[in-house]
C-alpha cells in the first residue's frame, strides 16, 4: 500500500534563485491533482509563507531549528500534516548557509532532520555546463543529503536548458525535472525586503495562479510526486504546545493587522489563543480608534510604504497614545515599534507616527539589522521574567535618529544588533517595544506573559 503523506523540500543555491516562484508552481500542480498540500517554510520569514497561504488557502508554518530547537521543529512538522496528503517546505537562502561556517542550522540541515528529499533550483543565467560543477559540488559536500532533483531556472531558450541538463545528468546522476524560462510572469514581485507582500498585491491570486500555470507544463510533475511519496518516514513526535498554560480569565488581545502589519506567525497567534485570549483584529489605516481590549500586540510590516496613510489617521493615532498612557500593556515588533515612535522619515519625507515613543527613526538604504538574534532579559517588565533567554530574529532598514541612553530597555543583546548600546526592548510603563521578532514555539513564555499582563489589565477595571 502506497505511504498517504509525502514530503519534499524546495533549495536553491543562494536567495532570490526562484524557490517560491517554483514553491508556488508545485503547490497549484499539485492541487490540480487533486492532493491536499501543506506549506511550510524555513524560517525566518513571513512575506514567502504568506503567498503559500494564499496557495494552499490554509497557514503556512515556520520550521526554525535555532529559534524552535529540533525536537520542536519535528513537532510541529508532525502537528500540521493532514491524514494524507503532500507537504511542501521552502528552504531560504543557499542550501547550505547557516549561522557559521559548518551551515549550522541551515535548509540542508533541516532536510536531514525532517528526512525531506530536495529538489535544487539552479539559475543557470550565461552558464552551461558550470551549472553541473555546481550540483555537484553540492552533491559532494554533504552525501547525506538526499538530493534528488533539478529545477533549472532563468533558461534562455531551449538548447540552453538541454546542454545544462545533459551536463548536469552526466556529472552527477541526479535527473533534472524541469526547465523555468526567464519568463518576468513566472516571478514573485521583489523589493527592499524580499517579495512584495500578498497584501499589497491586488491581483494576488491571479499572480498566483499565472505562475502555478506557467509551471505546469514545463516540470515533470509526475515525477516529482514519486520522489515526495518515496520519502521514507519522518520522525513524528508528540506535538508541541505553544503556551502550554491558559487563563482561566477571558480577556480581549487586540492585533493591529493590515497591509502596513501583516507580519505575525500564525503560531503566535494560535499561542494567544491557547492561553486564552479573544483576539480582536484591528486596521490602523482606515480604523477610527482603538476597540475596547485588555492588551495590544503590533507586529512588523511596512510602516514606511504606508506613511502618509498612517501618518493620515489622527484619530487612530490618538486613541492609542490615550490608551498607552492609560496604561495599555502594548506588545511591539519592527516596524509596529517604527509606529510607536514619534516620527518616520523615509525618502525625504517626514510622517507623525503615534508618538508613544520618544524616539524618531530614519529608514536607510542598507539594513541595519538582519539576521537571528539572541537576548537576555536583565530589567524588570510587564513580559518576561528577568534571566529569561530569547531567541529570535530582525530584518530591517530603520535606525533611531537620535538615542537616549537613558531610555529605558530591558535585554541585552547577545546576538543581533537591535537598539544603540547592544540593548533591546525599550520599556515605558506597559508599552515594550523591540527591533527583534519572536516565535511562539521558540519563547514559549511570550504568550503567557501577553496574556498575564491582558489579565492584570482587565482586573483594574
Amino acid at each position: 500500500m502506497p505511504p498517504s503523506r509525502g514530503r519534499l523540500l524546495i533549495g536553491g543555491l543562494r536567495g532570490s534563485s526562484g524557490k517560491t516562484a517554483l514553491t508556488l508552481g508545485l503547490i497549484g500542480a499539485f492541487a490540480r491533482r487533486g492532493l491536499a498540500v501543506t506549506a511550510f517554510k524555513k524560517g525566518p520569514d513571513y512575506i514567502d509563507a504568506a503567498w503559500h497561504a494564499l496557495a494552499t488557502g490554509n497557514p503556512c508554518y515556520c520550521l526554525d531549528v535555532f529559534m524552535m530547537g529540533a525536537d520542536k521543529v519535528q513537532r510541529q512538522y508532525a502537528s500540521k500534516l493532514p491524514d494524507s496528503g503532500i507537504a511542501v517546505i521552502e528552504g531560504n537562502r543557499g542550501l547550505f548557509d547557516g549561522v557559521d561556517r559548518s551551515g549550522s542550522f541551515s535548509t540542508a540541515e533541516l532536510a536531514k532532520l525532517l528526512r525531506a528529499p530536495v529538489i535544487l533550483v539552479v539559475d543557470i543565467t550565461k552558464m552551461t555546463r558550470t551549472a553541473a560543477a555546481l550540483v555537484l559540488g553540492c552533491q559532494r559536500l554533504d552525501p547525506e543529503l538526499d538530493l534528488r532533483g533539478i529545477v533549472l531556472n532563468m533558461v534562455a531558450g531551449e538548447r540552453h536548458g538541454t546542454v545544462a541538463a545533459a551536463a548536469i545528468e552526466d556529472a552527477t546522476g541526479i535527473p533534472v525535472l524541469g526547465s523555468i524560462p526567464r519568463l518576468a510572469g513566472l516571478r514573485a514581485p521583489e523589493r527592499h525586503l524580499g517579495l512584495v507582500t500578498v497584501e499589497e498585491t491586488p491581483d494576488a491570486l491571479s499572480r498566483f495562479r499565472s505562475i502555478a500555470a506557467g509551471m505546469e507544463g514545463r516540470l515533470d510533475v509526475d515525477r516529482i510526486i514519486d520522489i515526495a511519496y518515496a520519502a521514507p518516514d519522518a520522525p513524528c513526535p508528540a506535538p508541541p504546545s505553544p503556551a502550554g498554560w491558559r487563563s482561566p480569565h477571558p480577556v480581549k488581545i487586540g492585533v493591529i493587522r493590515d497591509s502596513a502589519f501583516p507580519f505575525y506567525y500564525p503560531e503566535n497567534l494560535e499561542a494567544l489563543t491557547e492561553a486564552g485570549a479573544e483576539l480582536v483584529w484591528i486596521r490602523a489605516l482606515d480604523d477610527a480608534e482603538l476597540p475596547e481590549i485588555d492588551a495590544l500586540y503590533i507586529g512588523g510590516g511596512f510602516p514606511e510604504t504606508h506613511g502618509s496613510l498612517l501618518a493620515g489617521n489622527h484619530r487612530f493615532r490618538d486613541s492609542l497614545r490615550r490608551a498607552a498612557n492609560d496604561g495599555l500593556p502594548i506588545y511591539a515588533e519592527c516596524g509596529g515599534t517604527v509606529y510607536l515612535g514619534r516620527k518616520l522619515y523615509y525618502q525625504g519625507e517626514r510622517f507623525n507616527m503615534a508618538g508613544v515613543l520618544p524616539l524618531d527613526f530614519e529608514f536607510c538604504p542598507r539594513p541595519q539589522g538582519h539576521g537571528y538574534t539572541q537576548w537576555r532579559v536583565d530589567r524588570e517588565n510587564p513580559f518576561y521574567p528577568v534571566g529569561s533567554l530569547i531567541r529570535g530574529h530582525e530584518f530591517h532598514y530603520t535606525r533611531v535618529r537620535e538615542w537616549d541612553p537613558g531610555l529605558g530597555s530591558i535585554c541585552s543583546v547577545e546576538r543581533g544588533v537591535g537598539f544603540p548600546g547592544r540593548r533591546e526592548g525599550v520599556v515605558i510603563g506597559n508599552v515594550a517595544a523591540f527591533y527583534g521578532h519572536i516565535h511562539a514555539l521558540g519563547c514559549e513564555i511570550w504568550a503567557r506573559g501577553l496574556v498575564e499582563a491582558a489579565v492584570r489589565r482587565r482586573a483594574r477595571e
